[in-house]
């Protein structure tokens, strides 16, 4: 008996809800046998032929419907008073034990199965799907980009908490963009009617096809992982939270320095991702991308890559987020133009970036022989390092690279006069703010001083820096960055800061004779509910003083100052956009674009690494140029004489054999991309080449890929 209560104690501690389900069915079943066998012994008037089975049958049906009483008691007005008891008592009894207790307990288990299932108790059988951990600004835009893709994609979302609030996002994302997305749609519909508009429509209608699933759990526990088959994900990404949004300014402080110092977080997730990735029973070809912000948790994931990236098995990828979105910045800073590019070819909507898998021997040959055959896609490169070999494309769809045309005939008569000299004119900055990227913004400008001004001799840049004295101080007042010529601490509260920021601004737009732009930053490490205020509060001091300037015959047009805001909620884009700013740059969605495409094609990141970054000094001083970027450069500067109107095709290969004669050193050879008027009007060159027109004006700017 003590061995029987310590096994009852068992089972009730470990599986209480199998007890409950056998201790019900094992009453019920020795009350229908009970019961049964009272009817049948008593042998009362109405049960003296029924059999012992009969009973238990007429038992069980009492039991479900009282109404069958009348099997056993044909007259209850004759019927013996204690057999209609007993009945009556078999009734009551087993609807309590057997019906409510059954429904009960079915009832409660349905519940329990929908709770389960929610929080992340269960396992989720699923396959080359989508992976993300942790939640964070840009999650939301990475899922959303994934409404571009040309299949159906299920991704699953693993979070500590706030399941209910992100599932809320995610719908409000998705259903925005599917809205505005069919908007567009029927506006372009607008000169169609009846049946045709109707067809139209339907064929062209946009649809969600992306499955989310969003679990609450615990990112280091190996069962968790399991449970949603992470061994059989085909990309897994691994992203830094947002808690710090979300603090007091307290709290803020000591968690912003415990990040300066490393995420073991990240760490930690990636240690247990690449354990259960590496191993045999996993998928191959699995791609695992990581956000890293700080260099000691870089340094700590590229040791893991080397002691767990498998050939074959899992590719590791890190992505450094405040690294890129200073480049990015920076370059949009320089050139804004790159914006409306970038924000299109950086995503799976219209143009974009394609490898290819391929063996190129040197970029000159195989851009040339690639032009000669092919006429719906532009070569860009194909001697980055990889093995196996990868060559690189603009096009709007993949299949584009591989249509090919026995005879691409060019317009022999046709030609173009390049200026040799052409180089990059001044250009100023005026930095107003600061995020936690102002490091990686300023190397994003010291590289390209490296390329155009490798000894800040020829001041081909100029940045001048508005900031509260504090942040000032943190960057120790930018000193390491020669080409910073002028700090203004003034805080935003400050009772002159528009007369302070009106000065520089007159200054340098008004007496200048170089370019300038205005950069305003949106502070990241803000709290939640302060997130853009800063940016939004310094784009109307800018937008006044520019308002003035125009009054006084200072500037002729709006368009003369750049004006680049940096915003991190894309809910702001529209305010922003109703102050008349063409260059709104929401940083955020540029890192999730290039995780959704890279977590498609991994190669993509050794490009997109290349196109960001500039030359460094070394290479300048000894004529290497082995970088390549995306340029911006004017069509009045760039040729000596405007070009005539032709066909995109033969516009793309006159220019590029122009600049890539003799293929020395020397020479910058120079792929157009296409081109960009009145500042917002962007035309990429995709689909078929030779049914392109292109007609430029001396205001147009080219969109070139090249060495410099």
């Amino acid at each position: 008996m003590r061995k029987i209560r310590e096994w009852m104690t068992l089972q009730v501690a470990k599986n209480p809800a199998r007890v409950v389900i056998f201790a019900i069915l094992a009453f019920n079943i020795i009350f229908f046998l009970f019961a049964a066998f009272v009817i049948r012994s008593l042998s009362l008037s109405g049960t003296e032929q029924m059999g012992f089975f009969e009973a238990v049958f007429y038992t069980l049906t009492m039991i479900l419907d009282a109404g069958c009483i009348q099997f056993v008691i044909e007259d209850i007005g004759q019927a013996n008073v204690t057999l209609a008891l007993i009945c009556l008592s078999i009734v009551i009894i087993g609807m309590i034990s057997f019906t409510g207790a059954v429904i009960g307990y079915i009832t409660n288990y349905i519940s329990t199965f929908i709770e389960r299932s929610s929080s992340g108790s269960r396992k989720l059988n699923l396959s080359n799907h989508g992976v993300i951990l942790n939640w964070n600004t840009r999650a939301s835009e990475i899922i959303n980009d994934l409404l571009y893709a040309d299949k159906k994609i299920t991704v699953v979302v693993l979070v500590s908490d706030r399941r209910e609030e992100i599932e809320k996002e995610i719908n409000e994302r998705l259903s925005d963009t599917v809205r505005r997305e069919n908007n567009s749609i029927k506006e372009r519909a607008e000169d169609l009617k009846g049946l045709k508009r109707f067809i139209y429509l339907r064929k062209n209608a946009f649809r969600n096809r992306v499955t989310f699933i969003v679990r609450e759990g615990d990112v280091f526990s190996s069962k968790q992982l399991s449970d949603i088959s992470l061994e059989r994900a085909s990309t897994v990404i691994i992203l830094g939270d947002d808690k710090l949004n979300t603090v007091c300014a307290f709290g803020k402080k000591e968690i912003v320095e415990d990040r300066e110092k490393g995420n073991s977080q990240t760490v930690k997730t990636l240690m247990q991702v690449a354990d259960i990735t590496a191993s045999e029973r996993s998928f191959d070809n699995q791609k695992i991308i990581v956000e890293i912000t700080d260099p000691w948790t870089a340094d700590l994931v590229n040791k893991i890559i080397r002691a767990k990236q498998v050939n074959g098995k899992c590719n590791i990828i890190p992505v450094n987020v405040n690294r890129i979105l200073g480049q990015i910045l920076s370059q949009f800073s320089l050139m804004p133009e790159l914006n409306l590019v970038y924000n299109e070819l950086f995503s799976n909507k219209g143009a974009a970036f394609y490898p290819l898998e391929m063996d190129v021997k040197d970029d000159h040959t195989f851009i040339k022989e690639y032009l000669a055959s092919h006429l719906h896609a532009i070569p860009l490169t194909g001697t980055l390092e990889s093995s196996p070999g990868y060559s690189f494309f603009t096009a709007e769809h993949e299949s584009d690279i591989q249509i090919t045309s026995k005879n691409v005939r060019t317009d022999a008569s046709y030609s173009v006069s390049v200026n040799d000299n052409f180089e990059i004119e001044p250009k100023t900055v005026i930095i107003l703010g600061h995020n936690s990227k102002c490091r990686e913004l300023m190397d994003g400008f010291d590289a390209f001083c490296g390329e155009w001004d490798s000894d800040y001799s020829k001041h081909r840049l100029n940045i001048v820096v508005i900031d509260d004295p504090q942040h000032l101080e943190q960057m120790d007042y930018y000193i390491d960055y020669p080409f910073v010529r002028e700090k203004v601490p003034v805080s935003m509260y400050d009772p002159e800061k528009r007369q302070k920021t009106e000065e520089v601004i007159r200054k340098y737009v008004c007496a200048a004779n170089e370019d300038t732009s205005i950069l305003i930053l949106s502070d990241d490490l803000a709290s939640e509910g302060d997130i853009d205020a800063n940016a939004l509060a310094e784009l109307v001091y800018v937008q006044d003083i520019i308002k003035d300037l125009l009054e006084e015959k200072k500037l002729k047009e709006r368009t003369e100052v750049d004006i680049v805001v940096e915003i991190i909620d894309p809910k702001h884009h529209d305010i922003v956009n109703s102050y008349s700013v063409n260059n709104v740059v929401i940083s955020n969605r540029y890192i999730s674009k290039m995780i959704t495409q890279i977590g498609s094609r991994d190669v993509l990141y050794s490009f997109y690494s290349d196109i960001l970054t500039y030359d460094d000094r070394n290479a300048v001083e000894t004529g290497e140029f082995e970088s390549k970027e995306i340029y911006i450069k004017k069509v009045s500067q760039f040729f000596k004489e405007l070009p005539k109107p032709t066909k995109a095709a033969d516009f793309i290969r006159v220019v590029y054999d122009e600049t890539s004669k003799g293929c020395t050193e020397e020479v910058n050879p120079s792929l157009v991309l296409g081109y960009v008027r009145d500042e917002i009007d962007l035309h990429l060159f995709t689909g078929d080449l030779s049914e392109i027109d292109v007609e430029l004006t001396d205001r147009d700017k080219l969109i070139v890929y090249s060495n410099h």
